[in-house]
């Protein structure tokens, strides 16, 4: 019973996240602005069920297998998701999609010799 309650806190950690990611893809002004949103969806959203999916197989159903898939894919997503983000995020920038507001430090035109 209490891992039934701890596994269902991390599955709501995961979906607060999920929907506040949602509700600013949804308000962000700008292509990157909502990437870092879709990020926050992606990453924390799912670690909060990985984590919960995770404790669940291993502890509840007695399936390390099933654990550690659900870890492996976790850490996948963990691990692509940023350099997706990145990647998306220069070929606008290439595109010549910019930031809404004027940026300090403008990173990506030094490396492109905008």
């Amino acid at each position: 019973m209490a891992l039934r309650i701890v596994c269902d806190i991390f599955f709501a950690i995961g979906l607060v996240f999920a929907f506040a990611g949602t509700k600013g893809i949804l308000k962000m002004p700008d292509t990157f602005s909502r990437m870092q949103a879709q990020t926050c969806i992606a990453t924390l959203g799912v670690l909060g069920v990985v984590i919960g999916g995770v404790l669940y197989a291993a502890i509840g159903m007695h399936s390390a297998g099933t654990a550690i898939k659900i870890a492996v894919i976790g850490l996948l997503i963990l691990v692509t998701n940023p350099i997706g983000s990145h990647v998306l995020a220069r070929g606008a920038y290439r595109g010549g999609i910019r930031p809404e507001k004027k940026m300090e430090t403008d990173d990506l035109g030094r490396d492109f010799d905008d």
